[in-house]
């Protein structure tokens, strides 16, 4: 970077940064930005004195001068952000119901796309979903002066895309390391900005800390370290004498007995502080421009140790980690954590003294706060000893967990800086410069300071249960500007934090509902989902259901065709999916007030819903089928409504179909709105055939489904359809009941026996597909003796007697359940259960379904959204009562 340093220059790009001259701000006009950032630190300092401020849930553990240094308000504050209110009220459109047209239908696109942008690059976080990608769904969702929401906003991608087009953004995330990434990438400075003050920074650095990394190449020309490997010390449990892991990586034998030995079976070396001894193996350097590479000497040991002996002339965090004792978090791994109890335990010593003088030059030369995330970058992974060697000079990639390698690849952190420089460099030229988003750290348990009913539209990538850890990975980050995340108010699962699927439940419920509260009615809130469990995905139907949001549309990457299908819930698990969903509008809530518990309640839902759902998806001449356009989907959507609301569902399924029926005109087994199906009977045409929902029959429910997909498609007999089922079952969950596919055609369809008219479906496949039957009546013998013993789907109209049977079949096997003295069920009918809770929801009779819950082992009660859904609201309400 500086002239004299062994690369070129690396910033002898475009000169000159743009003139300070007057800002606007919040419709305020400043001298310079200085005097902005001035005006509303005092407010800010200020508004830390309340108590009650300081009561917001989430708020950061910090003293009020590290958060206040870490700030830029009113754009950025390192604790819940008091300027939210008028930044809402300054960029804002007031919802007014009786003027509101807003019409959007569900949308999803390719959440990978962007990754290999070098602003997305430029510096890294835990999960980071592409500015790029997240840009259409802005489009798609928002107009003009419409505000977005990003309630877990993480390192701060959505305020970049909605910068791209224009739109007010607010952000919020709980962990300030996150926040603090998410301010700089959001106010990147100019290519010239960077390269000036990194350019003084590093020649500053060099000066005091370039003696940490000579190599000694000859008697007449010393080396600059690039990188070296760093071993861990055994001891072999053959000859007891010291093995480098380096030297038994590859081999795996002693260099010194020649013994088979496995790492398993070694026992670690300890330093005087209890740490696995580490020792430079390799090293890899510059000389001039040319790079070389050697086994570690005596010359290097040597360095090492006069480094040891000297005190760090700077400060660092020595904050123990997590400001717990060992074992200090879920990541505490006894094996390779052993003596590591401090933020300082992770660098190498010579790093962490280069990377303190780093970030105290930064101060003593008043660099911007940017240059000081450009240091960021380095901190937690690739200066660290968290970053792992690979054979072959390959190093890793970003690892979500504070493993410490056997072989660490030790960077000169002056090396770093100079090449992640010449990165943000680079990333300057694709940052965009619109509407600065503000940015508030905080739990999104609690937005007080955003008032009802005024975002537009909220795009949220949430945490996934135990996936990451945030708190505990942005420690590193943290402990360097003292100002620490609260775990409180985490939403995640965590053995350390005890916190289970309930309690992560039970905070994603308050953020989601924090997030109904303040979103306009009939917007949507878009959620990513990437988790392989399904308790997980249970949990956040729940979550989004119970506070008042429909799920629109799921939908499913096909990464084989780049392209987003949809999905029904039960088919959804171990996916990577886009959830779009919708608040209600004010009409349907204050209608169904009045409305509750009836039929016309029902049907005001409906046809609300409707409205909502896409009308026609294509894509290569083929049509997709719209699963939430399926009767079974609607019927649950319109229950998990009641329920939330706590109203008696006022129709059975068979009831409910045969409404939808005379109702709603259908189309391939989908329900529209008139004006809808006319829409779609135009735009049908266009394709050549419609794909039906690939179905994974795992369960009775969706063995049902998959029978009623292929008898509709086909009416068959037993022998026809028998072997197709046998191959479909072979996913069949163990707890559930194995259901004979017998039992399930004589509970759930009708069998044609000869006697009476061929049923009009039969009549319909026979004279479609077979020439000799076509134009023949009902009665037609050739017709009925075709005909005989087939499977068909019953008419909605004419199947309540036999939803009657079943359901007495049912209640009986639930019967059996509630009476048993068995303190777990290990094999049951997950319908009976279902049918059970449900009949007994409508009784109020919640003891019940409490009871029965408890004998279903906890796995499976947290995996099924419906048992969730009805036990969740059985808790509620018995607490209630």
């Amino acid at each position: 970077m500086a002239k004299d340093y062994h690369e070129q220059n690396l910033f002898d790009l475009e000169p000159a940064a743009k003139p300070q001259g007057p800002v606007e701000c919040l419709g305020m006009t400043f001298e310079n930005d200085e005097k902005r950032r001035e005006y509303f630190l005092e407010k800010l300092r200020e508004k830390l004195k309340d108590p009650e401020f300081r009561k917001i849930e989430g708020f950061p553990i910090g003293e009020d001068e590290d958060i206040l240094a870490l700030s830029d308000p009113p754009y950025y504050t390192a604790c819940p952000n008091p300027f939210v209110e008028d930044f809402i009220k300054y960029f804002g459109k007031q919802y007014d119901p009786a003027t509101d047209d807003y019409r959007r239908e569900p949308f999803a696109a390719d959440v990978i796309e962007g990754k290999n942008t070098k602003i997305y690059r430029a510096h890294s976080y835990h999960t980071k979903v592409p500015p790029k990608a997240i840009v259409p769904f802005i489009h798609h969702f928002t107009g003009d002066g419409d505000i977005v929401l990003d309630a877990f906003a993480g390192s701060g991608m959505t305020g970049l895309a909605g910068q791209e087009i224009g739109r007010p953004i607010l952000l919020c995330d709980l962990a300030p390391g996150a926040t603090f990434i998410a301010h700089n990438y959001n106010s990147f400075p100019t290519s010239s900005e960077i390269r000036n003050d990194l350019d003084t920074l590093i020649q500053e650095v060099q000066k005091s800390c370039s003696w940490l990394y000579r190599v000694k190449h000859s008697d007449s020309q010393d080396g600059v370290l690039n990188y070296s490997i760093l071993s861990e010390i055994f001891f072999c449990q053959n000859c007891t004498n010291e093995v480098a892991f380096w030297d038994i990586d590859k081999t795996s034998k002693c260099p010194h007995c020649g013994v088979s030995t496995k790492k398993a079976d070694l026992q670690r070396k300890l330093t005087v502080s209890g740490k696995t001894e580490l020792r430079p193996v390799h090293v890899y350097y510059f000389v001039g421009k040319k790079r070389f590479n050697r086994p570690a000497n005596i010359d290097d040991r040597n360095l090492i140790r006069e480094i040891d002996s000297q005190p760090i002339p700077f400060s660092f965090p020595d904050d123990k980690m997590m400001q717990l004792p060992p074992p200090w978090g879920d990541y505490y791994r006894a094996g390779y954590h052993q003596g590591y109890e401090k933020v300082s335990d992770f660098y190498s010593k010579r790093n962490l003294w280069t990377l303190a003088c780093m970030l105290e030059k930064i101060d003593e030369l008043g660099c911007p706060e940017f240059i000081r995330f450009v240091v960021t970058s380095l901190l937690a992974m690739r200066c660290s000893l968290r970053m792992p060697y690979r054979a072959g000079g390959r190093s890793a990639g970003a690892i979500n967990n504070l493993h410490i390698p056997s072989l660490i690849q030790e960077y000169n952190p002056i090396e770093v800086l100079a090449r992640k420089g010449k990165a943000f460099v680079n990333a300057a030229y694709e940052a965009p410069r619109s509407k600065r988003p503000f940015i508030t750290t905080q739990s999104s348990t609690d937005l007080c300071q955003i008032s009802k009913n005024t975002i537009d539209y909220i795009f949220v990538d949430p945490p996934f249960g135990n996936n990451i850890i945030y708190s505990e990975l942005n420690f590193l980050w943290e402990a360097w500007f003292r100002v620490f995340s609260n775990q409180k108010a985490e939403a995640i699962v965590s053995s350390h934090q005890e916190k289970g699927f309930v309690e992560y439940q039970g905070l994603m419920y308050s953020c989601f509902k924090e997030m109904y509260r303040i979103l306009k009615p009939g917007r949507w809130v878009t959620v990513e989902f990437h988790n392989s469990q399904n308790a997980i995905w249970s949990a956040i139907q729940e979550a989004l259901a119970s506070a008042g949001f429909i799920v629109a549309d799921v939908r499913t990457l096909d990464k084989k065709q780049g392209s987003y299908k949809q999905v029904s819930t039960a088919g959804a698990v171990k996916q990577d999916l886009v959830i779009s969903a919708y608040k209600p509008n004010g009409g349907l809530e204050d209608r169904f007030k009045l409305s509750a518990g009836t039929e016309d309640g029902v049907w005001d839902f409906v046809r609300t819903h409707l409205k909502q759902l896409p009308v026609f998806v294509s894509k290569d001449g083929q049509a997709e089928i719209i699963a939430e356009r399926q009767n079974y989907l609607l019927f649950d959507r319109m229950v998990a409504f009641h329920v939330q609301h706590g109203v008696t569902v006022p129709l059975s399924a068979t009831e409910f179909y045969a409404g939808l029926e005379q109702r709603f005109p259908p189309r391939d087994g989908m329900y529209f709105l008139p004006d809808q199906a006319a829409e779609y009977d135009k735009k049908r045409m266009t394709v050549k055939e419609v794909l039906q929902l690939q179905l994974f029959v795992s369960d009775e429910a969706s063995a049902i489904q998959w029978l009623k997909q292929q008898l509709t498609k086909k009416p068959q007999t037993f022998q026809d359809i028998h072997p197709q089922f046998l191959k479909e079952i072979g996913g069949w969950q163990k707890y559930e009941k194995a259901m004979e596919l017998s039992e399930l055609l004589e509970q759930n369809f009708l069998r044609y026996e000869g006697e009476d008219d061929v049923p009009s479906q039969i009549h319909s496949y026979l004279s479609s597909n077979f020439k000799e039957l076509r134009n023949l009546e009902k009665d037609d013998l050739a017709l009925k003796t075709k005909a005989k013993d087939r499977w068909y789907v019953p008419d909605p109209n004419k199947a309540g007697d036999l939803e009657k049977l079943r359901e007495r079949t049912l209640m009986r096997e639930f019967e059996e359940y509630r009476e048993s003295k068995q303190k777990r069920l290990k094999v049951f009918r997950l319908e009976a259960v279902r049918a059970g809770f449900k009949k007994a929801w409508q009784e109020r009779d919640y003891g019940t379904i409490i009871a029965v819950a408890r004998k279903i082992p906890d796995k499976i009660l947290q995996e099924d959204p419906k048992l969730l859904m009805w036990y969740d609201q059985a808790v509620t309400r018995s607490g209630e009562e």
